[in-house]
Order: C-alpha cells, then structure tokens, then sequence
C-alpha cells in the first residue's frame, strides 16, 4: 500500500470536479498535509501535447487511437507525478483518471470497456485510486452549465446528447461495481454540501 493517499474526481463535463478538487485540496493545505493537485490529460508536459491532440484536434480521431493517446498520457503521468507523490506520503487530488476511459471511450465510443480500463491498469502498473469520487449529474443540466460558462466546447463536450448519456450510465455501473471505492454523489447539490461530504470521506481515510 502506498505511504500517500489517491483521490481522483470523476463525473460528466459540467459536474463541478474542479470546483471540488479546489476545495478538497484548501482543506488538506489547511489542515497540514502535503498535495499535490493534478488532472487528466495534461499533468504533464507531455500530457499537455496530448490533451491538445485529444480535446482540440479539429479532424476525426479514430476511437482505439484516442484511447491509446489517453492511456499513453495516463502511464506518463503516473510514472511522473502520482506514483513519486504517494511514496513521500503526499496526497494526490486528481481530476480524471482511469475510470473516465471506460466511460468516455469504453460507452462513449462503444469500445469493449474491459479492454480500455485493462488498457490503463496496464499503463499505470495496476494504481487504482483510494478514493474516487463520483459527482453524478443529468446530461441535460450539466449542458446548461457548460452553455452558462460561455466558453468554446472541445471534442468531448460537444457529443451528442446519447453520447453523455452513455458516459453517465457507465460511471453509475462503475461505482455500483466497487462501492468500497467509489463516493458517489448528486452534484446538483451545493458545492459547500458536496465538500462536506468529501471531506468527511477522506478524513477517514486519512484516520
């Protein structure tokens, strides 16, 4: 087990993660622990390459070679960031990992979902997080979030409707098949209540 502690943030575009992690990552600051607060694609230089491939590329990316770059991206960033983070006993705050390529790329695409995520444990040397926090919230109403933001959609955020619908019901299966990992948590609350209940999640983990 690692001497640190593994939390990422998982939900649809829209879901509030980095409001979240944000708050998660002042709480831990404040209450003495080191973290080191990182996101998926693009933790990396490296990752930075590939998130502008797979976010803004303007031509067609063909679904298998798009959960490559992602699982390339992932492996890097582990090997790089999360592992060193969690044997100095830091505590890693993440936006994304491995389970959203089983829902973006595994439903979304319509990939074979046991393939990508071995695709990642594979990349990663099997890591899975202590903690994931899943932030569930209709399509529909994240859109209006995304609408009120006034910001130019990327390749993920602008799918149809059926595509986001997938996604959603492929984080849901995820968490109701590892309960002892996933925090799942309807993001349509208020911020300050999510955090509160994240925070108590980790406090005792942390204990």
């Amino acid at each position: 087990m690692s001497a640190g502690l593994f939390v990422t943030l998982e939900g649809g575009d829209g879901a509030g993660k980095t409001t979240q992690a944000r708050m998660l990552e002042d709480w831990l600051v404040a209450s003495g622990r080191t973290v080191v607060r990182t996101r998926e694609p693009g933790g990396t230089d490296v990752g930075v390459l590939i998130r502008d491939i797979v976010l803004h590329h303007r031509g067609d990316i063909a679904p298998r070679a798009e959960a490559l770059l992602y699982a390339a991206d992932r492996a890097h960033h582990v090997a790089s960031i999360v592992r060193p983070a969690l044997e100095r006993g830091d505590v890693v705050v993440q936006d994304r990992y491995l389970d959203s390529s089983v829902a973006y790329q595994g439903a979304g695409r319509v990939l074979d979902g046991d393939e990508v995520r071995q695709l990642s444990l594979w990349a990663t040397g099997g890591l899975l997080p202590d903690l994931t926090v899943l932030l569930d919230l209709d399509p529909a109403r994240a859109r209006a979030r995304l609408d009120a933001d006034d910001k130019p959609f990327d390749r993920l955020e602008s799918e149809r409707d059926d595509f986001h619908a997938r996604v959603r019901e492929a984080f849901l299966a995820l968490a109701a098949a590892e309960p002892e990992r996933f925090l799942v948590l309807d993001a349509a609350r208020a911020p300050e209540e999510l955090g509160a209940d994240i925070r108590a999640r980790v406090s005792a983990l942390l204990a």
